[in-house]
């Protein structure tokens, strides 16, 4: 390769040589053999527990497959039109979009609005007890939570109708009510997983710059314009964090569902599947009625789903999301 210069009539011929990248050199070789070394037990525990068993799950989904059954066949789609032709398989999903969709702005409007009023507490000497005191909930076991919520929403003795009463408001069944029952296991959700967002939040407004909330509370901005203008624009990604974080939390919702409408209430997914989750359906159909391969191919729609919905946010995201 050959490069030629040519300034006030002279010629210039310089012959610029092909870098060639030495990793083949015995240093850097035996270095990038002890950085795949050092990265191995991780990448193996990724690949059986991961990879393999999401292989494996696709594979399943087209054949009829049992876990006590020896023969395997291969069904093609079968399995996919004998979903969407059950009843129950629709209205699970639609009851996971309704929860989503319920729980996605609760989150972040509380999240966010719990953060902003712990912005200038954080700070303090006591910052670290209320941010403990916050995120407390989200590392409490949630199947022991789910049952002390199972408590409080109790119809006879339960402190939220207690709390109705005291308010002169009519009592409600709750966990025995078809219309009551997801939003007593959302307030058990939200509450539960709240504290995580908070702290996401406080990150978020912790990277901030003083200097421009200084400087436009000098202009005379008011709390408003600040929070629409400055807080909300620099806040974009951490919304969006929390927006991707909250949704796949919210199509995979299980553990909550399982606790609190088991035993006395119906059964999981109860009253009247009116809890019945895709990702509890999922459960009970290849751990109770040991149809593994419809369940793979409810897991692998659910799969869809969620990879649908973070490519549209992912897409809103770089037109609203300000990145600074």
């Amino acid at each position: 390769m050959s490069l030629s210069l040519r300034s006030h009539g002279t010629h210039v011929e310089d012959k610029v040589q092909p870098v060639r990248r030495s990793w083949w050199r015995p240093s850097q070789f035996s270095e990038t053999i002890s950085a795949y070394a050092l990265l191995s037990p991780a990448l193996v525990v990724f690949f059986l527990f991961f990879f393999v068993p999401t292989g494996f799950l696709i594979y399943i989904s087209f054949f009829h497959w049992g876990i006590l059954s020896s023969a395997t066949q291969f069904v093609g789609l079968k399995n996919f039109r004998t979903l969407f032709a059950q009843p129950l398989f629709l209205r699970s999903i639609e009851t996971s979009a309704y929860y989503t969709i319920v729980m996605i702005p609760a989150t972040v409007m509380l999240a966010l609005a719990i953060a902003m009023l712990l912005r200038e507490v954080v700070t303090s000497r006591r910052g670290g007890v209320w941010r403990a005191a916050v995120f407390l909930p989200h590392v409490t076991p949630v199947v022991a939570t789910s049952i002390i919520w199972v408590w409080i929403f109790n119809p006879q003795f339960g402190l939220a109708n207690a709390v109705l009463t005291f308010l002169h408001l009519p009592a409600l069944n709750w966990l025995e009510s078809v219309h009551w029952a997801l939003p007593a296991v959302m307030i058990d959700s939200l509450w539960h997983s709240l504290g995580l967002y908070v702290i996401v939040f406080l990150a978020g407004l912790a990277n901030i710059p003083r200097e421009l909330l200084e400087v436009a509370s000098l202009e005379g901005a008011s709390r408003k314009h600040v929070f629409r203008r400055i807080i909300l624009p620099l806040l974009s990604p951490t919304t969006f964090f929390v927006v991707i974080l909250a949704t796949v939390n919210s199509w995979q919702a299980f553990s909550q569902i399982y606790a609190m409408t088991g035993g006395p209430h119906g059964g999981a997914g109860g009253p009247a599947f009116s809890t019945t989750t895709d990702s509890l359906l999922t459960y009970q159909t290849a751990f109770i009625y040991d149809h593994f391969s419809l369940a793979a191919a409810m897991a692998l729609i659910l799969f869809l789903i969620i990879l649908a919905l973070t490519l549209i946010q992912k897409w809103v995201s770089n037109r609203l999301v300000f990145y600074r």
